[in-house]
C-alpha cells in the first residue's frame, strides 16, 4: 500500500520572504526606519508579526542592496550615504540610462515600449491621488524598464545595483510639491521621446533628470 506523500510549499514560504523584504524596505524609504538608526529586531517582529528568521533573512536583502550595513556587535544599521557618494552614484546612473537609451530606443519592440506607456499611466494615476510610494515604486520601475529595454543584461544589472542603493535619498526628492510635479514633467518627456524612438532626446532627458534629482535631494543630505 502506498503511502501518501506530504508536499511542501516552497512558493508560500518565498511569498512570505518576498513580502518581509518589501515591507521592510518600504519602512526604510518612507524614513521610518531612519538613516543611521539601529533595526531592533525584537520590536520590528512585533510590527510585522513574524518571527525573527523571516526578518533575518531579509536584512540580508536588503545589506545585498546596500540599503543596510550588518554590524558587528551591533546587529543591522539602516545605511545613511555621504552626499557624494548619492553625487557619485547618480552621475554613473544617468550614463548608464543615457547608453541605456540608445540601445532601448533601437532594440525594444513597440509591445514593449507600450507595455511602459501602460506603467506610465498607471503612475499617472498615482500622482493625480499623491500616493507618493506606490508613485516611487513605478517611477523606479520605469527607470529599470528602460535599462531592461536596452537588451544588455550586463548594464541593467549594474543600474539595478546603483538604484537600489539610494532608493531613500531618491524618495525623499519628491518632498515639496513643486519638485515632484518637475520630476513627473521628465517623466512624460521620456516616455513621449522613446515612443518616437529619439535616442538623444531621450539620453538628454534622462541625464537632466539625474542632475535635477541631485539638485533635490542634496540639501536633505
Amino acid at each position: 500500500m502506498e503511502t501518501a506523500s506530504v508536499e511542501t510549499s516552497p512558493i508560500a514560504r518565498r511569498s512570505l520572504h518576498d513580502e518581509v523584504v518589501t515591507r521592510v524596505r518600504d519602512l526604510i524609504i518612507e524614513g521610518v526606519l531612519a538613516p543611521g538608526t539601529r533595526i531592533h529586531e525584537g520590536n520590528l517582529c512585533d510590527k510585522l508579526r513574524i518571527s525573527r528568521t523571516p526578518l533575518r533573512e531579509a536584512l540580508k536583502v536588503l545589506a545585498s542592496e546596500g540599503l543596510i550595513e550588518l554590524m558587528p556587535n551591533r546587529g543591522a544599521v539602516v545605511r545613511k550615504p555621504t552626499a557624494k557618494e548619492v553625487q557619485d552614484a547618480l552621475i554613473v546612473i544617468g550614463a548608464l540610462e543615457a547608453l541605456a537609451a540608445e540601445l532601448a530606443c533601437r532594440n525594444a519592440s513597440d509591445a514593449e515600449i507600450a507595455d511602459l506607456r501602460s506603467i506610465h499611466y498607471r503612475m499617472v494615476e498615482l500622482f493625480a491621488k499623491r500616493d507618493r510610494l506606490e508613485y516611487f515604486k513605478l517611477n523606479q520601475t520605469i527607470h529599470s524598464s528602460i535599462a531592461r529595454l536596452s537588451a544588455n543584461p550586463t548594464l541593467a544589472a549594474m543600474h539595478d545595483t546603483l538604484q537600489a542603493r539610494i532608493k531613500r535619498v531618491r524618495f525623499i526628492g519628491n518632498d515639496r510639491e513643486d519638485e515632484w510635479h518637475a520630476s513627473f514633467a521628465e517623466h512624460e518627456e521620456m516616455i513621449a521621446a522613446l515612443e518616437a524612438r529619439d535616442a538623444p532626446r531621450l539620453g538628454r532627458i534622462l541625464r537632466l533628470h539625474m542632475d535635477n534629482t541631485w539638485k533635490r535631494v542634496r540639501q536633505a543630505l
